[in-house]
Parts: C-alpha cells; sequence; structure tokens
C-alpha cells in the first residue's frame, strides 16, 4: 500500500530517534519530589519517645531521619487558647529547617485535638498537607470527664465541649487539608470507639487494637505511611 507524507515523516522521526539513542521516554524520569516532613503528635500525658516504632518504620521505609520530627506539648493547657498556637510556632520552625512548604501531621488521642484546630482554623490549611488521627477523641470521649475538673485537655476532649463542637461545626475535614483516621473497636480510651471517624475523611478500622497499641502496629504503621503517601 502506498505511504502518504505523514507516514514517511514518522518513519524518518523514529529513525532519527533510534539513532540519537531512543526516544526520551527511554531516560532516566526525574527524581521525585521529597516528601513533606512529618510532625507526630502524642497523646495525654504521654511524650515524643511513643513514636518510636512508628518513625523507625517510617526511617525504614524511604523517609530521611531528618524529616521526622515529634513536637513535645503540656497535654493539660487548652486547646484553642494555648496548644494551636504553639504548634504553630513549631510548624513554621520544621518548615524552616527543610525548606518545606507543607508538613503531615499524624497525631496519637488528645493529640488529635490541637493538630486539628491548627488545620481547620490556623494558618495548617495551607501549611498542612495530610492531618492523620489515631484513636483520637474527635467527637469526645464520655473517659474525658473523670479528669476535666482539674485538666483543660480533659476538658476539651469530652463530648460536647467546646473544643469538640467547634470542630465538628460544619465540614468535619475541609479540604484542601487531606483527612485519615485510624480507630479500633477495641479502643478502651475512646468511648464510643466511633468518635474517631470524621465524615469527609478517609476512616480506617483496625484489627482489636487497645488504645495505645495503634502506636506500635506495624499494619498502622504501614497504613500511615500509605495515607500520607496519597
Amino acid at each position: 500500500m502506498r505511504r502518504g507524507p505523514l507516514a514517511a515523516l514518522t518513519a524518518l522521526s523514529s529513525l532519527a530517534l533510534a539513532l540519537a539513542g531512543g526516544p526520551a521516554s527511554a531516560a532516566s524520569p526525574p527524581a521525585a519530589e521529597p516528601s513533606n516532613p512529618v510532625v507526630f503528635v502524642h497523646g495525654r500525658n504521654a511524650g515524643p519517645g511513643v513514636w518510636g516504632a512508628m518513625t523507625d518504620y517510617f526511617a525504614g521505609h524511604g523517609y530521611a531521619r531528618d524529616r521526622l520530627f515529634a513536637w513535645e506539648y503540656d497535654s493539660s493547657q487548652s486547646t484553642n487558647e494555648v496548644l494551636h498556637g504553639q504548634l504553630a510556632a513549631y510548624v513554621d520552625e520544621v518548615l524552616r529547617s527543610t525548606g518545606a512548604q507543607q508538613v503531615d501531621l499524624v497525631a496519637h488521642s488528645l493529640g488529635s485535638l490541637p493538630t486539628r484546630w491548627y488545620a481547620k482554623f490556623g494558618e495548617g490549611r495551607q501549611k498542612v498537607g495530610n492531618w492523620v488521627s489515631l484513636a483520637g477523641p474527635n467527637h469526645g470521649t464520655s473517659l474525658g470527664w473523670f479528669c476535666a475538673a482539674w485538666d483543660q485537655g480533659c476538658k476539651d476532649m469530652t463530648p460536647g465541649s467546646y473544643v469538640v463542637s467547634h470542630l465538628n461545626d460544619g465540614s468535619e475535614a475541609p479540604g484542601p487539608v487531606r483527612y485519615t483516621t485510624f480507630w479500633s473497636a477495641c479502643d478502651e480510651q475512646i468511648l464510643p470507639a466511633k468518635s474517631t471517624p470524621l465524615s469527609g475523611a478517609t476512616n480506617n478500622q483496625t484489627s482489636c487494637l487497645r488504645h495505645n497499641d495503634l502506636l506500635t502496629d506495624p499494619t498502622v504503621a504501614a497504613g500511615v505511611h500509605a495515607a500520607l503517601a496519597g
């Protein structure tokens, strides 16, 4: 069959590419953009050390250690009046030190409240890529009433508190931040356990894990890692 001018031009182009060493698609792809640095936030009466297993997992799966951070704070302080401002300052320091434009936040338990407040109402709307809550009292936990009289952090996580009600007013997971939760039906500290999932978030039920076991479970770590890779 007779070939037209377009077919002849295509053949010549293919020959030129072959002589030059092949098409551009055969070259190495451009390097991927670095992942956001991750800020891990502990729960009530805990500290950065609780994230040892999770940070080890991340370091073994592509994250540089100098892009993994853990914020330490006084969990008896007010979420909306004190902690979200302290978190904002910490995030700004992480961004300065890494040169990144955004961080990802991974919080356990009570840590879900100040991080979510920052992501929803503060500068976190622009500075947070992913927000992940492990066993967070996102709709409150009745266990908070046992210490609410003397501990503001406990008061903040009681059902219907100022913090919980404001966080859940309107969209529970507003963009552009991407929201993910992990919860267990066997959680003995978040009552009810289904307090953690949020409307509009990617909600993941784990196996039968107790409250603090979500910090060290390898399947949960893999799920968090996948959520941030998104």
